[in-house]
């Protein structure tokens, strides 16, 4: 099976409940009509009922709420206000914030009305992880939430079959060695928790084993040794350059006896430019399959989407979403 069909069948095996908010755009839609025809998940999509059906589409077996008239409201804006309260806000602010469509998904997943949310698809980032981590904040444990995309790259042979992990390209800007060293550790659980086998873990950067020394190379260098303390256990290397990390010749030139080199399935960017702009040059000219980005460290699964995505991505990084839920269940 594929990547996406495995996802969509452990969804299947045990049906969470997964909002999504951007019912105005047609992506979501038809997204919510192709998880309902795979019976992966039980579909709430946010929206005034009428306006969604106005386009012809039945929505059979979607649950549509309208967060301007949903009995929810009131139930949510109380809870919201006892959460931000110390943060200044008021009730008035709180039912205010109810009516935004991510405030109000957030909200159902806090309130155990949903398992997870998914959305971004005409949403920024920033505006999609505000209330999550204002609201759901990050895992017990867990010093920060970062991102990861699922890379499925056709006839490959690196990684696993053509998998990877890449992380993080789409939420810490500038992690220091600290913060990069827990996003190595918490892509290596997503991985596992994910695709059911072991990690290999590659910290990239311009350099391999001391080729070049100057800060950046530095920074991955320390980040290499806090991720061995936070986790001993972590088959993970660094720092590696990208052809080190996964094409075996190359590794055993550049890093020889180190036991990530060639085969690497996680990689680790330095920084948000080099995963964000990584993750796209494999996309775009590999014609890779690219789920996310994923959210990691969170207490509940929230997940974000590339406003360039399809209805066929959506249905993907739901499923990822279902998967994570079951997880955390």
């Amino acid at each position: 099976m594929s990547f996406l069909e495995t996802m969509l069948a452990r969804a299947k095996a045990d049906k969470q409940t997964i909002v999504l908010p951007e019912g105005n755009d047609p992506r979501t839609l038809e997204a919510a009509e192709k998880l309902i025809a795979h019976d992966a998940c039980n579909v709430i999509v946010l929206g005034n009922e009428e306006e969604l059906k106005a386009g012809g589409r039945e929505l059979r077996g979607v649950r549509i709420i309208d967060p301007e008239t949903s009995d929810l409201r009131e139930k949510f804006a109380t809870r919201l206000y006892e959460l931000r309260k110390h943060k200044g806000m008021t009730p008035e602010d709180a039912l205010d914030k109810i009516s935004d469509v991510l405030y109000f998904g957030v909200m159902m997943v806090k309130c155990g009305e949903a398992d997870g949310m998914v959305s971004g698809a005409c949403h920024s980032t920033g505006d999609v992880l505000r209330p999550c981590l204002q609201i759901l904040k990050t895992a017990p444990g867990v010093k920060l939430a970062s991102s990861f995309f699922v890379m499925v790259v056709p006839d490959c042979e690196y990684g696993q079959n053509g998998t990877f992990i890449f992380s993080d390209c789409g939420l810490e800007v500038q992690p220091d060695d600290e913060a990069l060293a827990h996003i190595a550790v918490n892509s290596a659980r997503s991985w596992k928790s994910l695709m059911g086998t072991e990690p290999a873990v590659a910290m990239l950067s311009h350099s391999s084993k001391g080729s070049a020394r100057n800060d950046d190379a530095n920074k991955v260098v320390r980040a290499v040794e806090i991720a061995h303390e936070l986790d001993p256990s972590l088959e993970l290397d660094g720092e590696l350059q990208l052809d080190a990390a996964i094409v075996p010749s190359v590794g055993e030139s550049k890093a020889p006896g180190s036991r990530v080199t060639g085969h690497a399935n996680v990689l680790i960017f330095p920084d948000l430019d080099a995963g964000n702009i990584g993750y796209k040059l494999v996309q775009r000219l590999a014609k890779a399959e690219a789920y996310g980005p994923i959210t990691q460290g969170l207490a509940a699964p929230v997940n974000d989407l590339s406003r360039g995505c399809t209805a066929d991505d959506i249905v993907g990084v739901v499923a990822i979403t279902c998967v994570q839920a079951q997880a955390v269940k």
